[in-house]
């Protein structure tokens, strides 16, 4: 976005589609109030538009004089606004073709119709926020569990700024020291003193970004989930576990085998992590033509998945057909579910086909019980391999991964540029880059494709 282009006065309607008791069309930019004006008439006649007051009304059409919506309308004057230009909200009912209508009166009057989050791009190129707040916004949005709210809150108030910021303090001494040292190369004073500089970029630099760089996997996480597919032949328990863990009648459950011809997926929040459990079709030979679609689609969600819940039933004997679906899945991250351990006894089921690689968890689906014991599990088996992770560590996407893993190298080589005594030139280099990487995180000097890219992931309106 240009400087002209900024200039621009935009507007969108800022609430979702659907029904619902107020609808909101935000209007930001110079001209904003101008317009507004010419269309919406205040029951006092005589008011100041003061700013952050809400003013009660009747939106009309500037040629018919027709009643559009009655409204509630609030002037913001910049820079105390969300995008620090002056901005106007037009609270109407919320009916589309109401908001359609006042939307396309405000464009008539010489609005633009925003892009995909121009209203947060403006507030970032305008110094309101940081490109991490601005993807903050993002997350926020998007968040499907409290965690995941709490982590985008975290970023959104500075959280991953204010980390960065010591960092990029303790580069800039280091690059200033190193200057000089070009700058007055003949100097017999030694300038630069190798063993503190290098311990303090270890502490200072090295260490913050290691640690930075340790939240992006959890962080992923919390903000994208994971998919987890319930496996196992027909009739095992696998719609009446996926009912168990939602709460809710969503899955067909009958005697009847095949009942599952297709794949039914919702999201639950399992310790923060948003989980995408999909109940599959039960994997069979001999099945039916429409079955046997059920079943191909259910391999192709299995080699997809990130978890497999490979479910046995504990009422009978582990057959050859439960030995060769496990063949079939253990390529993946399993977790064994033994179900219906109210018909049956725990400490005589017959587990040793699978060795003791896979952890096993009993429960009875119909009954509820042993849910909270494979929730945990399911958590423990999601956070497998990943670093441990402070909570008060921020969680950087992988935008800001690229940046931090090239200063974390960057920095790598300064170290060993100073422990080897070569040329300062080639420490100044790095420090430089290093910056640069952090300047990019936070959007000093990030690209305008790179923007653009960022801020079309929101929608209209925000």
């Amino acid at each position: 976005m240009n400087t002209s282009s900024r200039e621009e006065t935009i507007a969108a309607i800022s609430t979702p589609p659907g029904a619902g008791g107020i609808g909101i069309i935000r209007v930001s930019g110079a001209q904003s109030l101008a317009i507004l004006k010419t269309l919406f008439f205040p029951k006092d006649s005589g008011c100041l538009y003061r700013s952050h007051q809400f003013y009660y009304g009747h939106l009309r059409h500037p040629h018919s004089g027709t009643i559009v919506d009655e409204v509630l309308l609030v002037y913001m004057a910049a820079p105390n606004t969300y995008t620090r230009e002056d901005l106007v909200e037009v609270h109407c009912h919320a009916s589309y073709l109401v908001l359609q209508n006042v939307l396309e009166l405000i464009l008539d009057r010489g609005a633009l119709l925003a892009e995909p989050g121009e209203f947060t791009k403006r507030a970032f190129l305008n110094g309101r926020i940081d490109l991490t707040q601005a993807e903050a916004v993002i997350d926020i949005l998007s968040a499907k569990t409290r965690k995941g709210v709490d982590l985008a809150q975290e970023q959104l108030s500075g959280a991953l700024y204010r980390q960065i910021e010591p960092i990029r303090e303790s580069l800039v001494h280091a690059k200033a020291v190193v200057e000089v040292a070009i700058d007055f190369p003949d100097e017999d004073l030694e300038i630069v003193d190798h063993s503190n500089m290098i311990e303090q970029l270890r502490r200072d630099v090295l260490g913050p970004l290691k640690k930075l760089l340790a939240g992006v996997g959890q962080g992923r996480l919390y903000r994208d989930g994971i998919s987890m597919v319930i496996a196992g032949l027909p009739n095992v328990g696998k719609s009446s576990l996926l009912n168990t863990m939602l709460q809710e009648e969503r899955a067909l459950v009958t005697s009847i085998p095949g009942t599952t011809r297709d794949s039914i997926e919702e999201i639950i929040d399992i310790g923060g992590v948003p989980v995408r459990i999909i109940d599959t079709a039960g994997i069979r030979d001999g099945a039916g033509e429409v079955e046997e679609l059920g079943i191909t689609r259910a391999k192709a969600l299995i080699n997809k998945a990130d978890l497999v819940i490979f479910l046995v039933d504990g009422s009978r004997a582990i057959s050859s057909g439960d030995q060769e679906l496990f063949r079939q899945v253990s390529h993946k991250p399993v977790l064994v579910v033994v179900n219906k351990i109210d018909i049956c006894q725990q400490e005589t089921f017959d587990l040793s086909f699978l060795g003791d690689v896979v952890n096993q968890v009993y429960i009875s689906a119909k009954k509820q019980s042993g849910i909270d014991d494979l929730k945990q599990a399911i958590f423990k088996e999601i956070l497998s391999g990943t670093e441990q992770w402070e909570e008060d560590s921020c969680a950087p996407n992988l935008r800001h991964k690229v940046a931090l893993t090239s200063a974390f190298e960057a920095t790598e080589r300064i170290l060993v540029t100073l422990e080897h005594g070569m040329t300062y030139d080639l420490i100044a280099v790095d420090l430089h880059e290093c910056l640069d990487c952090l300047k990019e995180i936070v959007g000093e000097t990030t690209t305008e494709d790179i923007l653009d890219v960022i801020f079309e992931q929101f929608c209209l309106g925000k």
